[in-house]
């Protein structure tokens, strides 16, 4: 299982790539495994803030509708619009092409609350 040690994660299994003040959130490898062929990823809150722990869209695979919850509270800048037409990058590149959201963060200190890989790995296992 890939669990990159760069990234920070979810008990909720997102992954959250900090760059300065912008966070790029996907779903984590494991996510993407339990839930099967994704065949439609919904972001309806481009232009939201939304807060830590809120549904900020859903995926949809062949068997079931999945929440996506925001891992840091912040405005949501930019969908991956290559997910409209090849959602099941979500399953090929889960921590590449598949990133769902872009977000400005607007509480910093939360990213302290996230998960290392290490203690998302002991989540998992």
């Amino acid at each position: 299982m890939n669990i990159p040690a760069e990234l920070k994660y979810t008990k909720d299994h997102e992954w959250v790539k900090i760059d300065g003040d912008i966070a790029t959130v996907g779903i984590t490898e494991f996510a993407q495994s339990e839930l099967g062929d994704i065949v439609y990823v919904e972001i309806e809150t481009v232009g939201e803030t939304v807060d830590q722990e809120e549904v900020f869209g859903s995926v949809e695979a062949v068997k079931t509708v999945s929440d996506l919850f925001m891992p840091i509270s912040g405005e949501i800048l930019e969908f991956n619009e290559n997910l409209e037409s090849n959602p099941e990058l979500v399953n090929s590149d889960p921590y590449g092409e598949g990133w769902m959201i872009k977000v400005k963060i607007t509480d910093a200190s939360q990213i302290d609350s996230l998960l290392d890989a290490a203690a998302y790995e002991g989540i998992i296992h």
